[in-house]
């Protein structure tokens, strides 16, 4: 059993942010609105011999490295039954990982390299692959090198960054897979189905590919194109589902970062590769990660016609898990360069805290999720979601007042990392990790006191807004 991840990517190079970061961002999306998620911090470890990992939903096993780097994820709770998901996370040498946007390969491909039931499925990537490796393009050579050892049992896009490589990597049968290095003056958006265009196997410096890809293609007649080698074309679908499910969600992230764009949003041909006339912010991938078509008529929560609401799977959905932007700053120093912004909660109404990485645990809030909700818990998971189910249940009423919090909370995380950054001169090793895990919980105690009150001004407004009531003419 493969429990696949129906997700949107965005990927953003040095020179197209804002302040010189590479970013990787990506919605974990389920598909039921409730899988808790917790989120902590995995210890290094050296010299452990008979490390193995085993996958509940297909039996693979694995023998780990007797070596592997601290890094942070964020798993399923019930791993025991739904397998591990640790999605995503930044090592302590600074190399980020999210894993997997689910893709699809079609069937002509996969007729002759079929998917390999019992191989390495995104339930184990990150804990295979994360603790391992020193850089963005270590980590395409050091999966592609596992895919090749075990094979792949279903479609799966990884995001790897450094601070100067962003890297996307598409595993599309059981065996074959290409990754191309993102610009650093663009960025790049993916969702659900094969991303990468023309590959230029002469380019080994923003190109990767498994071995005999090429004449795997050749001999078995598989490029529908006269000219180029179109990995979208060869190996992707471009079906009715993909034009309601997946292209749109593309089209409205370069239409908020690009609105002249003018493809229209079932295009097949929308380009992966893209540029923008301004310096893209982490708040700008907040707003695309939950968004839903806002301001357009496809809105589910706007005013078009029904046909039009429902005509596009939005991006940010009630069963996203977690959402994650995973930065690597280049203006401070390495200790201080990692930072993670997290919601647990729905997207759209839900904080992402950041979270600097070069730490030794987090608030049990965020590392201890329960299964089910007690509404007397802190549980990071649960508050947000209950935030969630607050705001939609009266949009219309509680969506600015939502949003005030949100603009305010990312008021305060700038104003925090700003202080730690200065707070943190002169400290290193250890002194600085102790700190900078101090400072994980200073912002996490806020955040949770700001959304309680945001969650009981809410429950108190909501209250008079109940329709079994009436109004008793004072005369009668």
């Amino acid at each position: 059993m493969t429990i696949e991840s129906a997700c949107t990517s965005v990927l953003v190079g040095q020179k197209a942010s804002i302040d010189g970061s590479t970013m990787i961002a990506r919605n974990d999306d389920t598909f039921l609105p409730l899988m808790p998620q917790r989120f902590y911090m995995h210890p290094a470890w050296k010299g452990e011999k008979d490390l193995t990992v085993t996958s509940p939903l297909n039996g693979f096993t694995a023998t780990l490295p007797e070596n592997g780097y601290r890094y942070n994820a964020v798993p399923n709770v019930d791993n025991a039954h739904y397998g591990d998901y640790e999605e995503s996370g930044i090592n302590e040498k600074n190399v980020a990982m999210s894993a997997t946007e689910s893709t699809y390969g079609n069937e002509r491909t996969l007729a002759l390299d079929p998917l390999v039931v019992d191989g390495l499925d995104e339930d184990l990537i990150v804990n295979m692959v994360l603790p391992f490796i020193e850089s963005a393009r270590h980590g395409v050579e050091y999966l592609g090198q596992l895919i090749k050892q075990y094979g792949s049992p279903a479609g799966n896009s990884v995001l790897f960054s450094d601070k100067d490589n962003v890297w996307y990597m598409e595993i599309v049968t059981g065996h074959h897979w290409v990754a191309q290095r993102i610009p650093d003056d663009a960025y790049a958006v993916a969702a659900n189905q094969v991303a990468i265009q023309q590959v230029d196997f002469s380019d080994t410096d923003n190109f990767a590919w498994s071995e005999g890809i090429r004449e795997f293609v050749d001999m078995h007649h598989l490029n529908p194109d006269k000219e180029g080698w179109n990995f979208r074309h060869i190996f992707g679908t471009m079906n009715e589902k993909d034009r309601h499910y997946n292209t749109p969600r593309v089209w409205y992230a370069h239409h908020i970062l690009n609105p002249e764009v003018p493809e229209e949003p079932e295009s097949a041909e929308l380009p992966f590769i893209m540029h923008t006339d301004h310096l893209i912010t982490p708040e700008d991938i907040e707003f695309i990660l939950g968004s839903h078509y806002n301001e357009t008529r496809f809105d589910p929560l706007g005013h078009g016609s029904d046909a039009d609401r429902l005509r596009y799977r939005p991006i940010g959905l009630n069963r996203t898990q977690n959402s994650h932007i995973l930065q690597l700053r280049n203006q401070v120093d390495e200790g201080l360069s990692a930072v993670m912004w997290l919601t647990l909660g729905i997207p759209e109404f839900s904080p992402y805290v950041p979270f600097y990485t070069n730490a030794t645990d987090t608030d049990p809030s965020y590392s201890e999720t329960p299964l089910e909700m007690d509404v007397d818990a802190d549980s990071a998971y649960w508050l947000h979601r209950t935030l969630g189910v607050l705001v939609e249940s009266h949009y219309s009423k509680f969506i600015q007042q939502n949003r005030d919090y949100l603009t305010e909370l990312n008021r305060v995380y700038r104003a925090h990392i700003h202080d730690t950054d200065e707070g943190a001169e002169g400290l290193t090793g250890k002194a600085l990790t102790k700190f900078l895990t101090e400072a994980n919980y200073k912002i996490v105690d806020h955040t949770k006191s700001a959304t309680k009150d945001q969650i009981n001004q809410m429950i108190m407004q909501g209250l008079q807004l109940s329709h079994l009531t009436f109004n008793m003419d004072k005369n009668l």
